[in-house]
């Protein structure tokens, strides 16, 4: 970085700057005379490790270093008269954020005690101040939002499964604790119906795994048709799937199981071939929560219900 000189004895003059804008009076002149003028060339670094200083864009371009709502790394360009450190001269910090010449730039460097004296003896200067932190605040609560809803967005696509656009596994562990626990709270029934797809590794074997896909795809679009808002449709893993049932009984957990094997049964894989696949069949295993248990016996006693199921033919419902 070459010094250049002073302001005062450069060739801009107060109007081009954003900061001091309406503020061109001798009070002003004299503040900035005694401010130096460098020169960055294209590529080099500014980063202040001690004390914070104000820089402003005289001629070229500053890159600051940024990130975007996805988290990419950005570079926002400082124009001339545009300025780069005022927060950190406020916080009397260090300004750690790393400046880039985009090009060859010549920078007025201001001295925190320089930019104070300035401010208190302009209005104009104070105001624009103000208007330009009152335009960084809104532009990071607006990037920060961005960011809240790309994380949720993020988070719900991470709790979902890519193939079958069911729940997954990380949804069930982080959730089927909490609905056990608002059950337990409010006493209301809880109930679990655990789905296997009969012979689903046939099917693979005859079909092709495309083909099985589009099955499990089915499969799952039959499970998430079949439930209420209230319900939550879970793929396990493999070509097993779960129904969570809040609010639900034994008794009315088996006519939502009844209904979810028919229409199994029922289910067209190859909407072409205008006719259901009665191969495409299920396995259901149905278990309500019972004083003492956590998810995992809950879990577990719907999936011996399921072996049961399997063990008496396939195709059918046990308890």
């Amino acid at each position: 970085m070459e010094r250049l000189g002073t302001f005062g004895a450069s060739r801009y003059t107060i109007s081009d700057l954003q900061l001091f804008r309406d503020a061109d009076t001798p009070a002003v002149a004299d503040g900035l005379a005694s401010c130096p003028v460098v020169r960055l060339p294209q590529g080099d670094q500014l980063q202040d490790s001690v004390r914070a200083r104000l820089y402003i864009v005289l001629a070229g371009a500053l890159g600051v270093a940024a990130e975007t709502a996805m988290g990419e790394a950005t570079i926002d360009r400082i124009a001339p008269g545009e300025s780069v450190g005022e927060q950190s001269v406020l916080d009397e910090a260090a300004n750690l954020t790393t400046m880039t010449a985009l090009e060859d730039t010549e920078l007025l460097v201001i001295d925190p005690d320089a930019l104070w004296n300035l401010v208190e003896q302009n209005n104009a200067v104070a105001r624009n101040l103000l208007r330009l932190l009152s335009f960084r605040i809104r532009a990071a609560n607006a990037l920060l939002r961005r960011r809240q809803k790309l994380g949720e967005f993020y988070r719900q696509l991470s709790l979902n499964d890519g193939l079958t656009g069911l729940y997954n596994r990380a949804w069930l562990a982080d959730m089927l604790p909490k609905l056990v626990a608002r059950a337990r709270h409010d006493g209301t029934p809880l109930s679990l119906v655990m789905i296997d797809l009969d012979h689903f590794k046939r099917f693979n074997d005859s079909h092709g795994h495309i083909t099985g896909d589009h099955a499990l795809g089915t499969a799952a679009e039959v499970v998430r048709a079949a439930l209420r808002p209230s319900d939550f449709a879970v793929r396990y893993g493999g070509e097993e799937m779960m129904a969570i049932l809040p609010n639900t009984a034994l008794p009315a957990a088996l006519i939502v199981a009844e209904r979810l094997c028919q229409n199994m049964r029922e289910a067209v894989v190859f909407p072409d071939m205008r006719f259901p696949l009665p191969h495409v069949t299920g396995s259901f295993g149905l278990a309500s929560l019972a004083p003492g248990q956590d998810e995992n016996a809950l879990i577990a006693a719907a999936d011996a219900a399921l072996y049961r199921a399997k063990a008496a033919g396939r195709d059918r419902i046990c308890t």
